[in-house]
């Protein structure tokens, strides 16, 4: 495993929660953009339509702490009344994740099975899914497991799959690999890129369909705690405070371009994949 894998999943535990909580200040807008660009109760519906009388079987890969599936739910009218019960799996290396996504799922979404494993290890039957999504959940995968990653996640779905990644432009990447180059002399391994899981589907031999969005992520400077610990979340590293990483001429340099008129504004860009077997 790498080097950034192995923090990240330090950063998924109790220990974390403060720093999740003060990310999550900033990043829950990933969600609602997520969930505010496609009609998700019709492609819900269009899914459970060919799944036939039983349940829709969805499979959340790196599940996280459950910000989508509340997102689709409060953003997208994605509610029991219009959506028929889902059974919601879910895929996670931390054990913490798994245990809060399964708190905060309410129906439609109803919780199912439980993978305490990578993406490349998940172990379950040809097209056992009707429906597999990672939204922004692939970023520590190491470049070279990515196609055994996404083979196995394609060997499970047997309707569509839905992967929501930021490109190699926005915020999450940039930042990253300029603490990279910081404060790990250039060395670790960076993170995945949107581009990078396109090609590697495509050289899988499918055949993914791409919607790209803009967005920022932002604050006041007065909200220095909170993007401190955005920041902290953003790299998987709570041992830098905010004055260290300005006062760096690597990191300090890119966090100026995003200070602007009293405001933190981070921009994303995000490719929305969908890839339909």
């Amino acid at each position: 495993m790498s080097d950034t894998f192995e923090r990240s999943c330090e950063h998924w535990s109790e220990t974390g929660r403060r720093e999740m909580e003060d990310f999550y200040a900033l990043a829950s807008v990933d969600y609602r953009h997520l969930a505010e660009a496609l009609d998700w109760v019709d492609w819900l519906r269009a899914r459970q339509a060919r799944a036939g009388q039983r349940p829709l079987r969805l499979l959340d890969v790196a599940c996280g702490s459950g910000k989508f599936p509340s997102a689709l739910q409060r953003y997208a009218g994605v509610s029991p009344s219009r959506v028929a019960a889902v059974d919601y799996s879910l895929l996670d290396p931390s054990a913490f994740s798994i245990a809060e996504t399964r708190g905060v799922l309410s129906p439609p979404f109803v919780a199912g099975a439980e993978y305490e494993s990578t993406l490349q290890a998940l172990d379950c039957p040809r097209h056992h899914f009707d429906v597999a999504w990672a939204t922004h959940a692939l970023y520590a995968l190491p470049a070279e497991e990515l196609e055994a990653g996404l083979e196995r996640l394609l060997h499970a779905v047997g309707d569509a799959a839905f992967i929501a990644h930021a490109a190699s432009d926005s915020h999450y990447l940039r930042f990253y690999r300029a603490y990279l180059d910081a404060f790990r002399d250039g060395g670790g391994t960076p993170y995945v890129s949107a581009e990078q899981i396109v090609a590697a589907l495509e050289h899988l031999g499918a055949r993914p369909r791409v919607h790209e969005i803009h967005y920022t992520n932002g604050a006041p400077e007065a909200q220095a705690a909170q993007v401190q610990g955005y920041l902290q979340r953003c790299l998987f590293d709570d041992s830098l405070d905010l004055e260290q990483m300005l006062a760096h001429p690597v990191t300090g340099a890119y966090l100026e371009t995003c200070r602007q008129g009293g405001e933190w504004r981070f921009a994303q860009h995000v490719f929305l994949i969908f890839c339909e077997t």
